[in-house]
């Protein structure tokens, strides 16, 4: 992933604040934004335009944008496209994972099938073997698949010897019904418990023990210091948390920041990219970039921290983030790439008791 300097950051916003209050079409690129990141400034003055009630001139400054995008992120292009779907609207069509099936046709992309293979091998080989019957619980466990698979890799790789039992939490209805009946038919002789909560909701009424507590892009759905109270509060009843998560600086940016837009600019360039590049009808692919990609994207552009649905953090981040949660009880076991790019990076990452 690109970052701007902190110079480049003043002039990017000093730059994009003039663009406003002078109402500037696009014509060049200020002569102080790097060549290969104009594209990107484009799509920030437009972002900047839109949340100012210009919405004409944002899509201008969105189509000069998109003549200069290349190598994979067009985002400006997706972005006009969503718009002409949505009647000129910078809005979200849809509370995410309401309907579980864009989510899925994502993680039926190759590259996200793969990443999350990778994620499973990466976490495997960096926990312990467990003893005792297996109990897990799984953090936004989406429709279970994965849930699913890192079981059976356990079981498969003498890991675990046996599962007892499964707990499944997802905010969305849908999601754990579905999670719910997969994981039980996968594992029959187990117990299978689900929670229809947000983990904010739920990780102050945990009262059992689990060996294991998984999330797969789904911590990230809350700022840095929510995510501090829920891991605390999960710290006394697990032994070991595995994460995998996007590479992404979303959370302490503020909305309207250089900062924010730029990484937007590259990982959901990016992630919208890979959706598009996957065989399937322009309908089915359109429903998961406009009710899936497009709902976080706009909730992260739009709404302030507090009230946006995202905030994915940078490596870094995470690391500090469990040392000063869960250090030092726990120590990092795994600190591992599962998918990257130039502007895209998807990691796994475990925490374990130390003793």
């Amino acid at each position: 992933m690109l970052f701007l300097s902190n110079h480049e950051k003043e002039q990017w916003d000093r730059t994009a604040g003039e663009i406003v209050r002078r109402r500037t079409p696009p014509a060049t690129s200020p002569p102080e934004i790097r060549k290969n990141l104009e594209s990107a400034f484009h799509f920030y003055a437009a972002s900047r335009l839109a949340e100012d009630g210009e919405g004409e001139l944002a899509r201008d400054w969105l189509r000069a944008g998109a003549l200069m995008e290349e190598d994979g992120l067009f985002l400006s292009t997706f972005l006009l496209g969503f718009l002409e779907r949505h009647e000129g609207e910078l809005r979200k069509p849809a509370v995410a994972f309401r309907d579980p099936r864009p989510f899925l046709h994502y993680a039926s992309i190759p590259i996200i099938v793969e990443s999350r293979s990778r994620f499973l091998t990466q976490a495997c080989h960096s926990l312990p073997s467990l003893p005792g019957p297996l109990r897990i619980m799984d953090i936004g466990c989406g429709d279970g698949t994965l849930t699913i698979r890192m079981i059976q890799q356990l079981l498969d790789t003498g890991k675990a010897g046996s599962l007892e039992e499964v707990l499944l939490i997802d905010a969305s209805d849908a999601m754990v019904t579905l999670a719910e009946r997969n994981v039980g038919e996968a594992f029959p002789d187990a117990s299978v418990r689900t929670v229809h909560s947000k983990i904010q909701d739920f990780s102050g009424h945990i009262r059992d023990h689990y060996d294991i507590a998984m999330s797969s892009i789904a911590f990230h759905h809350m700022p840095v210091e929510d995510k501090a109270t829920n891991i605390s509060r999960l710290k006394p009843w697990i032994d070991h948390f595995v994460l995998f998560e996007m590479d992404g600086n979303h959370d302490t940016p503020g909305m309207g920041t250089p900062d924010l837009a730029v990484s937007v600019y590259q990982t959901y360039g990016r992630l919208i990219d890979i959706a598009y590049a996957h065989d399937a009808p322009v309908d089915v692919v359109n429903d998961c970039v406009d009710s899936f990609l497009m709902v976080e994207l706009i909730s992260i552009l739009t709404e302030p921290r507090g009230t946006r649905s995202d905030y994915h953090m940078l490596r870094e981040q995470w690391m500090e983030l469990f040392s000063d949660t869960l250090g030092p009880e726990f120590s990092i076991g795994c600190n591992s790439t599962s998918y990257s790019d130039e502007y895209l990076t998807l990691f796994t990452m475990h925490y374990g008791k130390s003793g």
